[in-house]
């Protein structure tokens, strides 16, 4: 990525204009132990130093993933508050007096759970909720629809996966969390690539150039053309 630190700059200005255009006082975010969001937190820590939080909902989690959390929240001085969201998903799912016939409708609420969560402390704070969806991730649908893209701003959308490694570099952001296999945490020992069924570097060769393997661009195209509605805001009748 060419002039790296002008694109940093951009991008903190750019945050403490949205926050100030919306009458708020900072930014709250999820921590999830991943690169994405760790790189919110350094952005976010940056525009805010004295009013960004992030928030540790771990939800039957690999406890790793609260460890890198906390690595990054030491990494950049940054308030850190837990909510162990487990017994509110199980209770939810005890509820639910249906027959599951689809995975995803069980994981998803998840980030669901974590996205009311997030409201509750932006609210309770006056602040405004920092999505962690990069680019790639967001042209192919690789996000929970009013979960993690259930947000007030996107600042790494415009950013494919392997830009979101290099402003993860540059913003000193832990080598642990950069190395690791990038994860949803929807279920164990899940990630991402394998869940795409490709690999973010095929990915992103394609979003920038548009080639790459006859049948994962297919994949790639079909995945984005599913998920349009997932990006847009929901259809008004006009009468």
């Amino acid at each position: 990525m060419e002039n790296i630190d002008t694109t940093v700059e951009k991008l903190v200005d750019w945050l403490k204009k949205q926050v100030e255009e919306a009458h708020g006082e900072g930014l709250v975010f999820g921590l999830s132990g991943g690169i994405d969001s760790a790189v919110v937190a350094a952005l976010a820590t940056r525009a805010f130093p004295e009013s960004s939080l992030g928030i540790i909902m771990p939800c039957y989690s690999d406890p790793i993933d609260e460890e890198h959390g906390r690595l990054v929240s030491d990494s950049f001085g940054l308030q850190v508050k837990k909510v162990d969201l487990s017994n509110t998903f199980d209770h939810l799912l005890g509820s639910i007096k249906e027959e599951n016939k689809n995975r995803l409708a069980i994981s998803n609420l998840k980030p669901r759970l974590r996205m009311t969560t997030l409201y509750y402390f932006a609210q309770n704070n006056n602040y405004l909720v920092a999505g962690p969806s990069n680019k790639s991730e967001f042209t192919v649908g690789y996000f929970t629809k009013h979960g993690d893209s259930g947000v007030d701003l996107l600042p790494l959308a415009s950013f494919v996966k392997s830009e979101i490694v290099e402003l993860a570099e540059y913003l000193n952001v832990p080598d642990v969390i950069i190395k690791k296999p990038p994860t949803a945490g929807l279920w164990s020992n899940q990630t991402d690539e394998e869940e795409m069924g490709f690999s973010y570097d095929v990915l992103d060769k394609y979003i920038e150039t548009g080639k790459g393997p006859e049948e994962l661009v297919a994949k790639i195209e079909k995945m984005n053309s599913g998920s349009q509605h997932k990006r847009v805001f929901p259809p008004i009748f006009k009468g």
